[in-house]
C-alpha cells in the first residue's frame, strides 16, 4: 500500500518528537534517578510519587492540566506571552513539553532501578581511591547503569511514538504542526478511511513488537552485568 504524503509527514513529525523527548528526558531523568536512588530525604517519597503519577493518570486528564498550564491564563502561558513567545499550546514545543512530562516515569524508573542495583560499594571504593563524587558518578555509576540507560532510551522513544491522548489534548491534529502517527490514524478512522488506518496501525504493531524484543534482550544483558 502506498503511504500518502500526509502520512509520511506525520511519521517524520512523530520521529522528531520522539527523538527530542528522549534526549531531553535522558538529561533530566539521569540526575533525578541518581538522587532518588541515593537520597534518604523525606522528599523522596512525594517526588517519587510525582514522577510516577503519569503512569496512573488518564492521558486526557494529564493533557488537560498541561493545556491549562500552557494556556493564556496558565503560569507557563503567562510567562511565554510576557517574553513575546506567544502560547505553546497547539505547537510542537507544547507537544514536547507534554511528551516529556507524560514519559517521565518511563525514563526515570529504569535508570533508578539500575543505580539501586549497583549498590553503594562501587562508589565507596571509588571514594577510597580519592575520586571526587562527580568523577565517580561518570566513571563508575554511569557505565554500570548502562543497561538501565538503554532501557530508558528505548521505552521513552517507544512510549512517545505511541502517545495519543496527551498529544490530542495539547496539540490537536494540525497537519505539519502537531499531527503525529497516532492522530493520523484517528483522523483516518473518523473519515472511515480504514485502508489507510490499517497501513499505519500495522506499522505501529510491528514497531511495538520490535521494541518488546529489544527490551527482552536488554533485560537479559542487564541480568548478566548486574548480579
Amino acid at each position: 500500500m502506498n503511504i500518502s504524503p500526509e502520512a509520511w509527514q506525520a511519521i517524520g513529525l512523530t520521529l522528531q518528537l520522539a527523538t527530542a523527548t528522549t534526549i531531553v528526558l535522558l538529561l533530566i531523568a539521569t540526575p533525578l534517578a541518581w538522587w532518588l536512588s541515593q537520597t534518604e530525604s523525606s522528599l523522596r517519597a512525594p517526588i517519587g510519587a510525582l514522577v510516577t503519577l503519569p503512569l496512573v493518570l488518564p492521558p486526557t486528564v494529564l493533557g488537560f492540566y498541561i493545556l491549562v498550564l500552557l494556556g493564556p491564563e496558565g503560569l507557563v502561558g503567562e510567562i511565554t506571552q510576557a517574553l513575546g513567545l506567544g502560547l505553546l499550546s497547539f505547537s510542537f514545543s507544547g507537544l514536547l513539553i507534554g511528551s516529556v512530562i507524560f514519559s517521565l516515569p518511563f525514563a526515570v524508573q529504569p535508570i533508578q532501578y539500575a543505580f539501586e542495583a549497583i549498590g553503594r560499594r562501587p562508589m565507596e571504593v571509588a571514594a577510597t581511591l580519592r575520586a571526587r563524587p562527580i568523577d565517580a558518578f561518570f566513571s563508575v555509576a554511569l557505565p554500570l547503569a548502562r543497561p538501565g540507560l538503554l532501557t530508558a532510551t528505548v521505552l521513552t522513544f517507544a512510549h512517545t511514538v505511541g502517545e495519543f491522548g496527551v498529544v490530542l489534548m495539547i496539540g490537536g491534529n494540525i497537519p505539519g504542526e502537531t499531527r503525529v502517527v497516532s492522530t493520523q490514524i484517528y483522523g483516518h478512522v473518523e473519515a472511515m478511511e480504514y485502508r489507510q488506518a490499517h497501513g499505519l496501525a500495522a506499522g505501529m504493531v510491528l514497531f511495538s513488537f520490535v521494541v518488546l524484543i529489544m527490551l527482552a534482550r536488554l533485560k537479559k544483558r542487564a541480568d548478566r552485568i548486574l548480579p
